[in-house]
């Protein structure tokens, strides 16, 4: 019996994947700029950016880099990545930015998200 199951193509699998990853990074830069002129400058304000940059970084590393340390099931992986997500909304509201770029991010990123291979 033929396989009629349609697979993506390499290429859009890495094109989703670099989408992904993008949404990944915005969501570290807008915590960090969040955290840094959330508090008093000097000492608040740089030990809040310095904190949340080494924290998104390392819920990055363990559960959602292309070689996660901790592994776990596509639903653990999807919650670290919808609070990740989360994160970044909430610092993008903090900052400013129009509720709506900060919800058209937020739903862009959960679709690549979703739709995104997994690297594993």
């Amino acid at each position: 019996m033929p396989d009629t199951s349609h697979a993506e193509s390499p290429r859009s699998g890495q094109t989703l994947q670099f989408l992904r990853g993008v949404c990944h990074l915005i969501a570290l830069i807008a915590i960090t700029w969040w955290a840094l002129v959330e508090w008093a400058f000097p000492w608040p304000g740089l030990l809040a950016g310095i904190g949340f940059f080494v924290l998104v970084v390392l819920v990055w590393a363990l559960f959602l880099s292309p070689r996660p340390v901790l592994r776990t099931d596509r639903f653990g992986q999807a919650l670290v990545e919808l609070l990740l997500i989360a994160g970044a909304v909430g610092a993008l509201l903090g900052l400013g930015v129009h509720w709506a770029l900060a919800v058209l991010y937020g739903v862009i990123a959960a679709v690549l998200g979703y739709i995104a291979p997994s690297p594993r």
